[in-house]
């Protein structure tokens, strides 16, 4: 009888299984681990725009992807940052990677920071990489550090900046 049903199911065709008695919890168990796989990944999700006529007064923090048209007045924070050539940002901006086309009035933290040609940046620059392109605006100082980030680590700032809870009052004064 136990032949006979496992003959009827798909995918046992093999004769081994036919051969040997099963218990009936034991083959509800195999498919049930056959049919849920876990998903390697999630895949990435596209980048939140805020498009040109968009004007934000408040702070920003994500996990993904921003692209900026409009006008922020406060602080972003994400993990790629694109700032569009009609973008203006009053703030500071901290991510892994920030490529700058418009402009920024602020302090920029990212471990890669590109300022293509039409980029206007009047503040400072704290990075690991850095790229300039001919043509970029900037005022302001560069530093270089390890984990640009982590606004506790910065050494060479002004005293104001030194101190992780201050620097972001002193963003929006």
């Amino acid at each position: 009888m136990f032949s006979k049903s496992k003959i009827n199911e798909p995918g046992s065709k093999t004769t081994a299984d036919d051969a040997k008695p099963a218990a009936p919890g034991s083959a509800p168990a195999a498919t049930a681990t056959t049919d849920f796989k876990p998903s390697p990944s999630k895949p990435k999700p596209p980048a939140s725009t805020l498009s040109a006529d968009l004007h934000i007064t408040g702070n920003i923090k994500t996990s993904g992807d921003i692209q900026v048209e409009g006008t922020v007045e406060g602080d972003i924070r994400a993990h790629l940052l694109t700032i569009g050539e009609t973008a203006t940002i009053k703030g500071e901006v901290i991510a892994d990677d920030v490529v700058i086309n418009g402009r920024i009035v602020g302090r920029v933290r990212g471990l890669k920071v590109r300022l293509t040609s039409t980029a206007r940046v009047e503040g400072d620059i704290i990075h690991k990489t850095i790229a300039i392109e001919s043509g970029a605006h900037f005022e302001g100082s560069v530093q270089r550090q390890d984990d640009p980030l982590n606004p506790g680590r910065s050494n060479k700032t002004p005293a104001a900046g030194a101190n992780p809870a201050a620097s972001k009052a002193d963003v929006s004064s």
